[in-house]
């Protein structure tokens, strides 16, 4: 079974059917899909100009769905680590179980439905990234309490 790095080789493989690369972006977001499967896959077909029913699309249009799903990854993997290194250290003072602050990153591990959106044709414009850093944001200021989804998708 291929991880994410490899499939996204798969996606930029000159050599590869068309119908192939989409597959392969397909089985990325198996790996990590912020919105759910379908929701991610409208969203990134939108940004890049796919048909979402397309199934040998335009090559190019499928990197760039990649290069939008490879930077959001990148800022969620980021997150994932600062999360490493803070429960590292509450450990080391006796925190043995994650805090509230924590508990909607035990229900999200690994990147898969972060902020499902039950509607794949009513997913937010603004690029994944800039979405994942405003749920980010918005988690860090710690008022887990009252986040909105909307501020989050709209903002």
């Amino acid at each position: 079974m291929a991880g994410f790095r490899a499939l996204a080789e798969q996606v930029r493989d000159e050599q590869r059917e068309p119908c192939q690369r989409r597959q392969a972006l397909r089985k990325c977001l198996e790996r990590f899909a912020p919105y759910g499967h379908r929701a991610t896959w409208h969203h990134l077909c939108a940004r890049a100009g796919i048909d979402p029913e397309d199934r040998a699309p335009d090559p190019a249009r499928l990197v760039a769905a990649l290069e939008e799903l490879e930077e959001a990854r990148a800022v969620w993997l980021g997150y994932e680590r600062e999360f490493a290194v803070r429960r590292k250290r509450q450990k080391y003072h006796g925190v043995r179980q994650p805090t509230s602050f924590d508990a909607w990153h035990r229900r999200t591990w690994g990147g898969r439905s972060l902020l499902p959106v039950k509607d794949p044709e009513r997913v937010p414009s603004a690029p994944l990234a800039v979405v994942l850093r405003r749920l980010i944001d918005t988690m860090g200021d710690g008022d887990i309490a009252t986040w909105h989804r909307e501020k989050v998708l709209t903002a």
